[in-house]
């Protein structure tokens, strides 16, 4: 691979930060910044900079492992799959297709998420599959789809975030978890806007608020009631918005009039000053907002409460208005797209839902099956491992580490040791890939070209910058791969814009709509926000087509280079448009695309040169215009004058002039002083123009603007009351234990604890507590604590700080081991959205001596 900079996107969060990736000389590969990006402009936090170290063969798969004599050994690829492809067939003949489990992961790509729901439901034919992200987003998305009739992450840009006039921050410390974000809410305070944080730590991000509010753990619900009760009371509803936007105020306000704020005040802690204020901040700007993370979500309650904060912002004409509304901040990296195209047990591509009966019709109809040979929908994701061992005799799991992350986590690494088989495809020797039968090494992020979708719905392009180290392999590979063994010859392509071809048929019509997203596209205007459906337009420029034959369509656009994909079997680029889309006559026999492919690829047969590499002439083409590159076949300032959507509207350096920005939106007058767009340019924010006669939809940056994706166009208020935590503290257990993450670290910590400047800034659990509760335990900082909860014991040394409430600990959840967060959490589940009660259960502490 050529010893060049590749723009793409960090590994990690849900913000999906911009960077650039270089493969080293000596070997290795080093990021930097990306200021293109508007996302992060450039700045990277210490998990987004380190990225590269992960990718090091010392710290990572690099060949298939089985398990012989108790032990994990060395293993050949063929071998491996054989012996995962035999188990599972076994196993499906003697207990049935609902014995064989799959368990997916926020951080699988969109085309890794949609093929490996794929061949969970048409390769293995089974109802039970579910991912990880059952863990984080599930709740805010139940609550999302009740009242708005979609679910998207963010329904706006983060730009829109400094120019309201208040946010309400709820139980997100983006501070640490995502750091780069934080400058959007400085410049909201910068702008004369203010910020409002719910949490019950005074967290890094609580310090830079305007009002801390720092509720009991699990009494989110009750302080939302509180605060649309005082919003009545003091007579500062949206009437008019309530008349002709919502249904269901009635019965909402009713059950609102039920929290006074002294009742609310008992129950959370919150005081009635401070509960009148924040209405004040929140009511007094002509625009505000209110963002959720997984404080308010991780509830057996999670619903409720986040519906709880959407009827505030109902009540006051805060949503489906410019610079307003309610919004999840999404924490894994493709937790958006990982929810919207199969992977979850209810639900198939477009995020369309699996017992609708013209949902499966159409899906069925792109996988070329019978629509009634599809399964149901099956278990949530804990309560699919709680199964393991029972009813699910084999799993699958891909890009997930339970045994760290799942509630109850001494209960489910039980279960997992209970299978009669388990097979792990990751890219590190995780705590739960420790347990397999079967572990498959595979790609990862730099090494792979794949989409992601983040926290604001923009849809982006990771593009593949180094080579992965020999014997690793794409986990399209293994799942072509098994479903061949499995007796399913195609419909598993390895190659991933094949596949993102297929997931845009299949999303086509549903409510996450990926039809008029290409890969060119994501390239050409660093995203597209969905939902995105395509136009006949688009069809003409892609060369898709209308009806089953489209199946057949290429899935590209002509003219887009990137670096090559070298698979198992050799070079794999993304300029083999045709052999990826299918077309019959211009793949060699090993299915790699012929010179004339390429050169159909490039948009004009005889544009490829003899080895088929694209000539100048063909980037020009690509360019929108013959001559408009440079002698090295790059676009000179006059094509981006023709990409900005006419001439002249280029500076001297070929940048977009405001007015090519006024284009780009849609209309001239609708960008501000600095040519950034207004809220009013919601029909195409930051797409390039395009030539004449090929025109396409623009994206979606911002929803619900004119109405909601309910039938009637109308949000839904739903009438919720307070009700107590799962679990409330007692004599036994008279503590309240909350879990989060530290700035060093992310998730289970498969990851970054293979990172030795990151172990370095957070080396291990803590327990963090107050100096009240500290002198009443006789604690010291230092100290080695048990935290005991009903379920397990954990230890990790005391951290005394004033930041946390007296009545609450607090545990980090990256490490396993003796300080596993996880072994003490509760996993009583929403109702709703069969999220666990991570962030509320009962504990005591305990003080132990030096050999305890």
């Amino acid at each position: 691979m050529e010893n060049t900079s590749t723009p793409t996107h960090c590994p990690y969060c849900a913000l999906q930060c911009g960077m650039t990736v270089r493969p080293l000389p000596q070997g290795g590969a080093e990021v930097s910044e990306r200021p293109d990006f508007p996302v992060n402009r450039g700045a990277l936090c210490g998990k987004g900079r380190t990225a590269a170290q992960v990718l090091s063969p010392a710290v990572r798969l690099t060949t298939p492992l089985v398990r012989s004599g108790g032990r994990l050994v060395e293993a050949g690829w063929g071998e491996a799959l054989d012996l995962i492809a035999d188990r599972l067939g076994r196993t499906r003949r003697e207990h049935g297709a609902d014995a064989l489990g799959v368990f997916g992961g926020g951080g699988l790509t969109n085309e890794k998420a949609y093929a490996l729901g794929k061949f969970a439901r048409v390769v293995l034919g089974t109802s039970q599959i579910d991912y990880n992200g059952r863990f984080c987003m599930s709740s805010a998305a139940a609550a999302g789809t009740r009242a708005f009739g979609l679910d998207r992450g963010l329904p706006f840009p983060l730009e829109d975030v400094p120019r309201t006039g208040c946010v309400i921050l709820v139980g997100s410390n983006l501070a640490e978890t995502m750091p780069p974000s934080l400058r959007f809410f400085t410049e909201l305070r910068e702008n004369g806007g203010t910020l409002i944080v719910v949490d019950p730590r005074r967290t890094r991000t609580a310090e830079q608020a305007d009002l801390h509010l720092a509720p009991r753990p699990g009494t989110d619900l009750a302080l939302a009631l509180g605060l649309l009760h005082l919003v009545v009371a003091e007579g500062r509803t949206d009437e008019r918005f309530v008349r002709e936007r919502t249904t269901g105020w009635e019965g909402a306000r009713a059950a609102a009039m039920a929290h006074w704020p002294e009742y609310v005040e008992r129950i959370t802690g919150v005081s009635v000053p401070e509960l009148r204020q924040a209405v004040r901040m929140f009511c007094e700007p002509e625009s505000a907002m209110v963002l959720t993370a997984r404080g308010p979500e991780q509830q057996a309650k999670g619903t409720d409460t986040v519906g709880a904060w959407i009827n505030l912002c109902l009540a006051t004409g805060r949503a489906g208005r410019p610079l307003s509304g309610y919004g999840c901040l999404t924490g894994q990296g493709n937790g958006q797209g990982g929810r919207e195209h199969g992977q979850k047990a209810d639900q198939l591509p477009g995020y369309r839902k699996l017992d609708d009966p013209a949902a499966r019709r159409h899906v069925a109809g792109v996988w070329g099956v019978d629509p009634d040979s599809l399964p149901g929908p099956g278990r949530s994701a804990y309560e699919l491992l709680d199964a393991l061992g029972t009813d699910i005799r084999a799993l699958l799991l891909m890009g997930s580490n339970p045994v760290v992350s799942a509630p109850h986590a001494a209960h489910v690494e039980e279960r997992l040791r209970s299978l009669d088989f388990l097979a792990v495809a990751d890219v590190v020797l995780s705590e739960t890939a420790e347990l397999a039968d079967v572990v498959l090494p595979v790609t990862q992020w730099a090494e792979e070209t794949g989409t992601t979708t983040s926290l604001e719905g923009r849809v982006l392009l990771r593009r593949r910058a180094v080579a992965p180290p020999p014997g690793v392999r794409s986990d399209l590979f293994v799942l072509h791969e098994l479903a061949g063994r499995l007796g399913v010859e195609k419909g598993f392509p390895t190659d991933a814009e094949e596949v993102f071809g297929e997931l845009r048929r299949a999303s086509a019509g549903g409510p996450a709509d990926y039809s008029g997203i290409t890969y060119r596209r994501l390239v050409e205007e660093n995203g597209v926000f969905w939902p995105c459906p395509e136009t006949p337009e688009v069809h003409e420029v892609s060369g898709g087509r209308e009806g089953p034959e489209a199946r057949e369509a290429p899935t590209g656009e002509a003219g887009l280079r990137g670096p090559v994909d070298e698979g198992p079997e050799g070079p794999e680029s993304l300029e083999a448009r045709e052999a990826s889309s299918g077309r019959a006559g211009l793949t060699g026999p090993e299915g790699q695309a012929r010179p004339e492919a390429r050169e159909a690829s490039a948009g004009h047969a005889g544009l490829t040169g003899p080895e088929g590499q694209a000539r100048p002439e063909a980037r020009e083409a690509s360019a929108g215009h013959a001559g408009l590159t440079g002698p090295e076949g790059q676009a000179r300032p006059e094509a981006r004058e023709a990409s900005a959507g006419r001439a002249g509207l280029t500076g001297p350096e070929g940048q977009a002039r405001p007015e090519a920005r006024e284009a780009s939106a849609g209309r001239a007058g609708l960008t501000g002083p600095e040519g950034q767009a207004r809220p009013e340019a919601r029909e195409a924010q930051g797409v390039p123009a395009r030539p004449a006669g090929a025109a396409v939809h623009p994206g979606t940056p911002r929803l619900f603007l004119d109405r909601f994706a309910t039938p009637d166009g109308r949000a839904r208020f739903v009438a919720v009351a307070h009700r107590a935590a799962a679990e409330e503290p007692d004599g036994a257990y008279p503590l309240l234990l909350t879990t989060g993450r530290v700035v060093a670290q992310y998730q289970s910590g498969a990851q970054t604890r293979r990172v030795a400047e990151l172990n370095a800034a957070a080396p291990g659990p803590f327990v963090e507590l107050h100096p009240r509760l500290a002198a009443r335990l006789g604690a010291a900082e230092g100290d080695r604590l048990a935290v005991v909860s009903r379920r397990g014991r954990a230890v990790a040394p005391a951290r005394i700080t004033t930041a946390i409430r007296p009545d609450t600990v607090f545990m980090p959840f990256h490490w396993p081991g003796e300080g596993r967060a996880n072994t003490l959490t509760n996993p009583a589940l929403d109702p709703t959205s069969r999220m666990p009660e991570f962030k509320s259960c009962a504990v005591r502490v305990e003080v132990l001596g030096p050999e305890e």
